[in-house]
């Protein structure tokens, strides 16, 4: 065989071993994310931040023309090319097999690994109890009250809606840096987060952000209401730390923003765990805490549970291309898959167990 097939495929073996090994070592995954990943992140990230735009995008675009272009034109060579079939096949084998070795590689290093490492919660609130009933009723009052309070204090539109008008990008770097502080695993570099020129597609899959393990990237979509920026870019910046865990990258999202010194960032992050609280309330059916509800006010009832503006899907209608239930459905099925196969049986509940998280942040000693 020669060097360019031995090559990736040596890569390929060697990154099998590095997931076994991940999977039965919380010691060396825990080694891995503490000193290697740190330095992989940082190199990476600054290479891709000193582009305006999204490199992770536009290498799925690339792939997907890859695809679209390149199999075609592959059976088209076979053909006209008689003479040269076997050669036409080994580019294209070659080809395959070192962009499947990319893929492999950075999903391993930058994504994998880090579903096996300890938790940031577990570092540095310890393990926690159960949730009791008479906790999460306590915490949903808690958020109630303090979402209230601030959204008296937030800009807001004419129709009396919250709306975001600070430096959203320079504050969310600026509060994660000082969390860094207390705790040390978000120490570090923070590259700019950047739009995804093709958000419609990601609106139609429900995601608000994305974390692209081939170029270390923070990206969230632009389409979705703005104020939903600071919660979420925190949460991709969580994965640049080596923080994969949906929930755990959501709790830490709710950290930065509630201890960040800029008034709409604290309110956003309230409103985003409210939201969390209040469903897992009614969802364990807790009726002990269905009068709190009551306490919600009328401008923190026009801020919650909105993801795009209201005439957002009449006026992007032409730009359906494939069903949007058929693309939010193999979207969740996706995400669910990759979830479960990386050790979490929940998939993509993940995301909503932050809620059993956030009492460590108000009831442990280690806030």
């Amino acid at each position: 065989m020669k060097k360019r097939y031995i090559i990736p495929i040596v890569i390929s073996v060697l990154m099998l071993a590095v997931n076994i090994v991940s999977r039965f070592s919380r010691q060396f995954s825990d080694f891995y994310v503490q000193k290697i990943f740190p330095q992989i992140s940082g190199i990476v990230s600054h290479i891709s931040g000193l582009f305006p735009f999204s490199v992770g995008e536009v290498m799925i675009i690339a792939g997907i023309l890859l695809v679209v272009i390149g199999l075609p034109l592959f059976l088209i060579m076979l053909l006209v090319r008689k003479d040269k079939r076997r050669r036409t096949a080994g580019i294209f084998a070659c080809t395959f097999l070192w962009v499947f070795t990319f893929i492999w590689t950075t999903e391993t290093l930058n994504c994998f690994v880090m579903y096996h490492c300890t938790p940031f919660s577990e570092r540095y609130f310890g393990k926690g109890s159960e949730r009791s009933d008479e906790q999460l009723t306590q915490l949903y009052a808690m958020l109630v009250d303090e979402a209230d309070r601030l959204a008296e204090q937030v800009p807001r539109d004419e129709n009396d809606r919250f709306i975001l008008t600070c430096d959203y990008n320079k504050e969310a770097k600026e509060t994660m840096k000082r969390t860094g502080m207390k705790y040390p695993q978000l120490k570090g570099y923070y590259p700019t987060a950047k739009k995804i020129r093709f958000s419609y597609f990601m609106s139609q899959s429900n995601l608000l952000g994305i974390y692209f393990p081939f170029s270390l990237e923070s990206n969230y979509n632009k389409d979705m209401v703005s104020t939903n920026y600071p919660s979420t870019i925190c949460h991709e910046y969580a994965h640049l730390k080596g923080i994969i865990q949906e929930d755990e990258a959501n709790f830490i999202s709710f950290i930065a923003n509630v201890e960040s010194e800029n008034i709409e960032f604290r309110y956003s992050g309230y409103l985003n765990a409210l939201e969390y609280v209040h469903n897992e309330i009614y969802e364990q059916n807790i009726t002990s805490a269905y009068g709190i509800t009551d306490k919600i006010s009328d401008k923190v009832s026009k801020d919650w549970f909105r993801f795009m503006p209201d005439d957002y899907w009449e006026k992007n209608k032409d730009k359906e291309i494939i069903p949007t239930e058929t693309v939010s459905t193999v979207s969740d099925a996706a995400i669910d898959t990759n979830i479960r196969l990386n050790g979490r049986d929940d998939g993509i509940k993940a995301y909503s167990h932050v809620v059993n998280l956030l009492p460590d942040y108000y009831f442990s000693d280690n806030k």
